[in-house]
């Protein structure tokens, strides 16, 4: 079983430094039932499908399988709901701990958001000094979530 243990943290660029080497990111989702969530991704020059499990905290099953960027492209443009999700993503090393630093554009463009995957939920890791907040298991984070209500449309107070 795929399990996918990931906290969400907010940050501050400016406190980042300059970041390098990042990916575009367009994905997009399907709608579904239920909690379940799939998501079409092209990272650089390749496809993804993802299926994630609902969320319990900061754990939810997750299956990623690589698939041809044409049919991403596809299923893209013709089974997504609007507006796509685009940012761009760097990876930033800090005390042996990978962080993944996603900037987003479009509907979502000022929000930035650092995502730590780890191997428990309980699992020890230094907070870098740019980060602000964490909003792990806040559902409008979610990316899934930013098509319905993105960034763009939030009050000065949901924006903390």
């Amino acid at each position: 079983m795929a399990q996918e243990i990931e906290r969400k943290f907010l940050i501050d660029l400016d406190s980042l430094g300059k970041l390098t080497g990042g990916s575009s990111i367009k994905q997009g989702y399907i709608s579904t039932k239920d909690l379940t969530t799939v998501r079409i991704r092209i990272r650089g020059e390749q496809g993804f499908l993802t299926l994630k499990g609902e969320s319990r905290g900061a754990s939810r099953l997750e299956f990623e399988y690589s698939i041809p960027v044409n049919d991403a492209e596809e299923i893209l443009s013709t089974l997504c709901s609007r507006p796509l999700i685009e940012k761009i993503r760097y990876e930033v090393k800090h005390k042996s701990r990978l962080w993944e630093i996603d900037i987003f554009k479009g509907d979502n463009s000022g929000l930035v958001i650092a995502e730590l995957e780890l191997e428990t939920e309980d699992a020890a890791f230094d907070l870098p000094n740019w980060v602000r907040l964490e909003v792990t298991g806040e559902p409008r984070y979610y990316n899934a979530n930013l098509l319905n209500y993105p960034y763009r449309c939030w009050t000065p107070d949901e924006r903390q």
